[in-house]
This record gives C-alpha cells, sequence and structure tokens, in this order.
C-alpha cells in the first residue's frame, strides 16, 4: 500500500498566473481541500486556508511560502554561508531577531500579497505555499515552531524546488511528517516571467554570446509580455548563473567571499584566488554581472586593502588557480596565463624580488601536501609545466646575458641548439615573447656594449636564418666566434695604444703618425704572442677614434659635470660616444681618485641629481 496519495489541481487564474493546487496524505482521496465562488479560489484544511483572489492572495493559519533563491538577489549571509542552501523559506508569523541569527515566533500568521510584490519578493517565475495538519498542535506560535524543527532543513535545501514535476518534492516533505498527517502545497507561476525565462535562456544555453538579433527579438517579447526591467535582470542574471561552466566558477568565487566576510579579513592569497576565477570567468565568456552582485552583497572591497606589485598579485593569482581542479573548475594553465608568469618571472629577477621565487615555493609545497592527501595528480602536471618553462627561461636568460655582457665566454653549437629548442617553445605560447623577454630588454639595458649589440644581434639574426634554413648551426657558431676574436683583439689594442700614447706619443692625430703607432703596437703584440695576425685597418682607428673621445670627456666634459653637477651632460656624451658605460664609470672612478675628490658627489650625478 502507498505511503500517501495525492490530489492535484491545475488551473489558471488569469492571462499572467497559473496555479497547482496539491493534496497529500493517506487518503487524500476521500477529502475535500478547495471550494470556488464567483471571484476566488480557496484551498483550506482544519484551521487553515489560503485564498487566490484576483491582484492578491490571502492566508491564515500554519505554513508559509518557499521558492528557489534567485542568483543576485539579496538573502541573509547565514543563508549564504550554507553552501547547501538553495532555497528562501518564509513561515508566517516568524521573525529574524535582530542579529538575524534566530527566530522569533507570534501568533500573527494571517495575512495578504499582491501577485506583483510576491513574484518581486520571492523567485520571479515560481513560488510554493503550503500549509500541514496532523503533524503539529497547539496555538499557531507552537505549530510554526515546530514545522520550523521538522520541515526547515529540508524546504531550504530541497533540489526539487522548481519548475518541473512536483512528485519528489512532495515524496521528500511528506516524509518529514507523520502518517496521519496531510500536506497541502500551492504552486504559483508567473506565465508571462516563465515565457520570458525559457527563452532567454533558449538563447543563452545555445550562444552564450547571445547575437545583437536575437536579443532584440528577446527585447521585443519583454516589451509585448509587460516584463519590467528590474525582473528582466533577474531572471537573465539567475538563468546564466545556472548554466554548469558559470555555476561551478561563480559557487567557488563566493565561497571564497563568504569565509572572508565570516572573518572580516582577505589575505593575498585569498585575494588571488578570487581574480583567478574572475580571469576564467572572461575565458568562458562568463558575465562580470555574476560578480558584481556577490562582490556588492559580501563587500569584497572593504575587508582589506591589499599592497602588492602587479605582478606578483598576477602570479600569486595564476598559481592559485591550478587547486580549482578540486572543485572541478577547469583553471588549466593556457599559453596566456604561461606568458603572464614569464612576464613577472622576469620583472621579478630585474628587480631582485625573491618574493616571486617565495610565492613559487609555498605552491610547490602546497602541491605536495594535497598529492600526499589523495589528489588528482594532474595537479603536479600543471605545477611541471609551469616549472619547465621558468627552466627554460632561466637557461636562456643566462645564455644571452652572458653573451651580452661578458667577455670571452665560451658559446658553441650546442648552445645555439639549445636556445632553438627553447625559441620554439617560446614561440607556441606567443610569438612576440622570444623578443619580449630576452631581446628587448637587453637592448634597451645602458651598459650593453658595443661588442655585447654586435654579438647579440647577430644571435638574433642568426636563429632566425636557421628557422628558415638560410644559415647554418655552424656558421653562427662561427660567426659569433669571430666575433669574440675581434673583441678580444680590441681590448688588447685599447690597453697597448693607450700605453704608448701615454709614454711616447704626445701626438697622433696625422696618418703617418697613426702608422707609425700601429706598427710599433703590431710588433709589441708579436713579441708577447698576444696576437700574430694582421691587425685590421678599422679596428684599429675605431681604437684611437675611441681614446680621443675619453680624452674629451676626461679633460673637457668631467670638470665641467663636476663643477656644475651636470647630469645631463653626462648622459649625452654617453648616449652619444659610443663607449661602453662599464668603461667610462671605470674611467670617472680612477679620475676621482687621483683627484681626491668625494665619490658620493659621482654617485649623485651618476643617479641624476644636478645639486
Amino acid at each position: 500500500m502507498p505511503k500517501h496519495q495525492e490530489i492535484r489541481l491545475h488551473g489558471h487564474l488569469d492571462d499572467t498566473i497559473e496555479y497547482f493546487a496539491m493534496a497529500a496524505s493517506r487518503d487524500a482521496y476521500s477529502r475535500y481541500f478547495f471550494e470556488t465562488s464567483s471571484d476566488n479560489l480557496r484551498f483550506f484544511s482544519p484551521g487553515n486556508e489560503f485564498i487566490l483572489q484576483p491582484g492578491q492572495v490571502s492566508h491564515r493559519g500554519n505554513g508559509g511560502s518557499f521558492c528557489e533563491y534567485m542568483f543576485g538577489v539579496d538573502q541573509p549571509l547565514s543563508d549564504l554561508a550554507k553552501t547547501d542552501v538553495r532555497n528562501r523559506l518564509v513561515l508566517y508569523g516568524a521573525f529574524y531577531k535582530g542579529d538575524g541569527s534566530q527566530l522569533d515566533f507570534t501568533q500573527k500568521t494571517d495575512g495578504q500579497s499582491s501577485y506583483e510584490q510576491l513574484f518581486f519578493e520571492g523567485n520571479a517565475t515560481v513560488n510554493y505555499f503550503f500549509f500541514v495538519t496532523g503533524s503539529v498542535s497547539g496555538q499557531l506560535q507552537e505549530q510554526q515552531e515546530n514545522i520550523a524543527r521538522l520541515l526547515g532543513k529540508t524546504l531550504k535545501r530541497s533540489v526539487h524546488v522548481g519548475l518541473g514535476d512536483d512528485s519528489e518534492l512532495i515524496d521528500e516533505i511528506y516524509s518529514m511528517l507523520g502518517h496521519r498527517s496531510s500536506l497541502y502545497l500551492l504552486k504559483l507561476i508567473h506565465k508571462k516571467h516563465k515565457k520570458y525565462h525559457d527563452a532567454f535562456k533558449e538563447l543563452y544555453f545555445e550562444f552564450k554570446s547571445i547575437p545583437d538579433y536575437e536579443f532584440e527579438k528577446l527585447q521585443e517579447l519583454a516589451d509585448d509580455l509587460k516584463v519590467d526591467k528590474y525582473q528582466q535582470e533577474r531572471i537573465r542574471i539567475d538563468v546564466m548563473y545556472k548554466h554548469p561552466d558559470n555555476q561551478r566558477i561563480v559557487d567557488e568565487y563566493k565561497n571564497i567571499l563568504i569565509e572572508c566576510n565570516l572573518k572580516g579579513s582577505i589575505n593575498q592569497m585569498e585575494n588571488a584566488r578570487l581574480t583567478r576565477l574572475k580571469t576564467l570567468s572572461v575565458r568562458n565568456k562568463i558575465p562580470a554581472a555574476l560578480f558584481y552582485t556577490l562582490d556588492k552583497m559580501l563587500k569584497h572591497d572593504k575587508l582589506v586593502d591589499l599592497d602588492e606589485q602587479d605582478y606578483l598579485a598576477e602570479t600569486r593569482q595564476v598559481l592559485e588557480g591550478i587547486f580549482f581542479a578540486e572543485a572541478q573548475i577547469d583553471a588549466s594553465i593556457n599559453s596566456e596565463d604561461m606568458s603572464l608568469l614569464l612576464h613577472a618571472k622576469r620583472q621579478a629577477s630585474e628587480n631582485r624580488d625573491h618574493t616571486f621565487e617565495h610565492i613559487l615555493l609555498e605552491t610547490g609545497k602546497a602541491c605536495d601536501e594535497k598529492i600526499h592527501e589523495g589528489a588528482d595528480l594532474a595537479l603536479l602536471e600543471h605545477f611541471s609545466y609551469i616549472i619547465t618553462y621558468f627552466d627554460r627561461y632561466d637557461n636562456t636568460a643566462a645564455v644571452i646575458n652572458q653573451l651580452a655582457f661578458m667577455e670571452n665566454v665560451n658559446f658553441g653549437e650546442e648552445h645555439i641548439r639549445s636556445l632553438l629548442g627553447n625559441k620554439k617553445a617560446f614561440d607556441e605560447l606567443d610569438p612576440k615573447l622570444w623578443q619580449e623577454l630576452f631581446f628587448s630588454r637587453v637592448f634597451d639595458n645602458k651598459y650593453l656594449g658595443q661588442f655585447g649589440r654586435k654579438k647579440v644581434v647577430c644571435l638574433q639574426t642568426g636563429l632566425a636564418q636557421i628557422e628558415d634554413s638560410r644559415l647554418t648551426i655552424k656558421a653562427l657558431a662561427d660567426q659569433l666566434r669571430l666575433l669574440g676574436k675581434q673583441e678580444r683583439l680590441y681590448v688588447i689594442l685599447l690597453a697597448h695604444v693607450k700605453e704608448r700614447i701615454r709614454n711616447f706619443y704626445s701626438k697622433y692625430n696625422t696618418r703617418a703618425e697613426q702608422e707609425a703607432l700601429l706598427v710599433e703596437v703590431a710588433d709589441e703584440l708579436y713579441n708577447k704572442g698576444l696576437y700574430t695576425g694582421d691587425i685590421p685597418l678599422a679596428q684599429f682607428h675605431s681604437v684611437v677614434m675611441n681614446i680621443k673621445k675619453e680624452a674629451i670627456y676626461l679633460h673637457n666634459l668631467l670638470p665641467r659635470i663636476i663643477t656644475e653637477r651636470d647630469a645631463v651632460l653626462r648622459e649625452d656624451f654617453l648616449d652619444n660616444s659610443g663607449l661602453d658605460r662599464f668603461y667610462v664609470e671605470e674611467l670617472e672612478r680612477e679620475y676621482f681618485q687621483l683627484n681626491n675628490l668625494k665619490m658620493d658627489d659621482l654617485y649623485l650625478i651618476r643617479k641624476g641629481y644636478a645639486g
């Protein structure tokens, strides 16, 4: 024999309101629970009634109303904080006390409400009313308290509240009542709102980004149905939230915010996770409105003022995202994320900021702990993917910086092959990365010397030519070796030519004087075994020219720069002379030592302080 029987009455009050009235008890078929008059429809049981009238509903007795919470609509933090609470429950005559943590029950349970108010304060589309007999007794106040204990938890958490068949909802509620009880359930549907809801849901679930022409038709439908703007917005936000791809991300965002609100603060890690979720929402075309409503309700920006470098905050938010797999959120690292992390790593390196490495270490430890606790190994794969690219970055940056800023670097074919492999990996992320991460920063460095620049340009051009099959790896290695040889000769020539001029030549301007100087220097280098080949004339003349520039700077410009504290004149010389900044700074240091000048004055000039 079935646990209970059900009787259902279905009808339409007018072109706006549709109703389903249901009675459930062990002997429902023998019960009479409704009556009609010219303009009223009354549902009743001993001591209870619910009346549908033109324009409004009225009620007395026990029970109350419930509906599914619409996303974005204000709801008590006590409900928000419970992730399994889905529904809004209002018991007649019950009011929250001051702090909203406890219900206060009264004897006054009768009341009335317009349909407009009902669908405004509750769900825009479907709302339920109920009353019971048999399981509760005593004064109305006691009955309501008992109903709250019996049904409150179930009604606020039931997944069966909505637009579908209510059989499972009735089974769920009735199972909480005594076998001699009767349950009376009334469902009211706003037909115009439902029509708009269904039309929008169909479009959104098909397109996500609804085409303009479709949205125009949707607006025409809303105008024809006379659905006001506020209700349109409520319905749209609720539908968007219920899309499975959106809901997981928004729920995780909500849960983090709730936890922060309950403790009254937000730390950098939590803020990073929130930011990462917003980034994922953009990737998944989730409407920003879903986050604005939560930020507004939960006062996200009021919790704390987070002061951290932008690149560190971005690093935290990407790294925190790899842990979202636990919430079934696809936060896998894509090429855009990896590019962002690489730029952050570059910036941290330039700033000598060890916080970046600390964040990475924290993430690695957290991965290890979660894997140890049984988390999916995909977590480790995501982290390993990041570390692999960071290793590529470190190796590439080290090789290119050595080539650019160090002399006598051993740079062979194996280095070129390694760079080509790394370049291919970076190009797969973003073809602009290779230039942005490595070469642009090197060329912008004021300490890049003349030969460092030549070698880096040769490397940059040569790698591109190898990829285009216009150059071999061996040929590029030979070009770089030749430049290295020229650099070593330049250093040797500079030292020996300066020494010769200082000791033997007061003048070296004429061609004859320079030719004589070249012969003597060549003999000296040969005799010392420093260089046995022919000295290229162009390189020799370049050395002499730079020595002349050096003399002008030391005898004419530097004294004036020191006296007038003219940092602009100094920078103009460094930018246009072609002399390496490292070399000029060494000359300045020697000048200050020889003349017993205060080094602090030189440091101030170098920093650009004019006085």
